[in-house]
């Protein structure tokens, strides 16, 4: 035999860091992702734009503390700091445009590989079902993080052009330097990003059951607007809780002292049980799919 034909026939591993290097590659030179990409890093320059119009010279910024539960609470203390800029805009940003961003990434991962032709070719050489889908919810997940870590990045320098900077004074009144507050402006990003997991879970799950990436998309996004609505509801306080956006707004606990981990914990569990159930769900689907058809 020769070792040509050895390496052919040389079982592939679960895991390649060749394909997701190239999934990720392919995912992010496509203009729908950059187009992306660039509103979400818009997003935070028109809110900065925004609240310096609204206070002028930047002197009164409305009301300080406040619970941080929200982006109208980090609003009011973005004219003192602009740090604070980078919470806002996650705030602003995470109950629908990131998620959404994640929504469209996640439903057209296979769906739009079913349509283009090229699932079949993935699926027998040189991916396998297992691993495809992977690959597919680690691109997403890396999408998720790198869309996050935009906005925060284009708040920051919009925060530093338009207000002032120095120490940071966290929601619970105490101060830190500003060094340790970029340090846990990082921790938020990567909470905003891990809160998006559920998204990405629920998009791979329903990318297995069309071969339209439009419909794909249109249905993640569909449910995503509809869980949401079912999270605002009084009526449905008892459901809600387990319902994946639910703890969105828990990185706010990040900017206390000391932090409060109860929320931050139960966003991350609910998160992984979110993954767990619709990952599965994703690869029985998947794994009995026709690819002929």
């Amino acid at each position: 035999m020769s070792q040509a034909e050895a390496v052919a026939r040389t079982p592939r591993p679960l895991w390649s860091l060749g394909l997701l290097r190239s999934e990720i590659a392919m995912t992010f030179r496509r203009w729908r992702t950059l187009a992306l990409l660039a509103v979400l890093a818009g997003v935070p320059v028109l809110v900065g734009v925004a609240v310096r119009i609204e206070t002028g010279d930047g002197g009164p910024g409305g009301g300080g503390g406040g619970g941080g539960e929200g982006g109208p609470a980090f609003l009011s203390q973005v004219t003192h700091h602009g740090l604070f800029l980078v919470f806002a805009s996650l705030a602003v940003t995470l109950p629908f445009f990131l998620p959404m961003s994640v929504g469209v990434i996640a439903g057209d991962s296979l769906a739009g590989e079913a349509h283009g032709g090229t699932l079949r070719y993935l699926l027998v050489a040189p991916a396998g079902c297992t691993r495809l889908l992977l690959v597919k919810y680690a691109t997403t997940l890396t999408f998720c993080l790198v869309s996050t870590l935009i906005v925060a990045l284009s708040a920051l320098a919009t925060g530093a052009l338009l207000f002032p900077l120095g120490e940071v004074t966290l929601l619970s009144g105490t101060s830190v330097s500003f060094g340790e507050g970029l340090l846990r402006a990082l921790a938020i990003a990567v909470a905003v990003a891990v809160s998006l997991a559920g998204v990405a879970a629920i998009g791979l799950f329903v990318s297995t059951l069309t071969t339209s990436g439009i419909a794909a998309m249109a249905t993640t996004v569909g449910l995503l607007i509809t869980v949401q609505i079912l999270d605002s509801l009084p009526q449905l306080h008892a459901l809600q809780p387990y319902l994946f956006p639910h703890y969105w707004l828990s990185f706010a606990d990040l900017l206390r002292d000391p932090v409060y981990w109860d929320q931050l914990e139960k966003n991350l569990g609910l998160q992984a049980l979110y993954a767990v159930v619709f990952g599965s769900a994703a690869w029985a689907r998947f794994s009995t799919r026709d690819i002929t058809a």
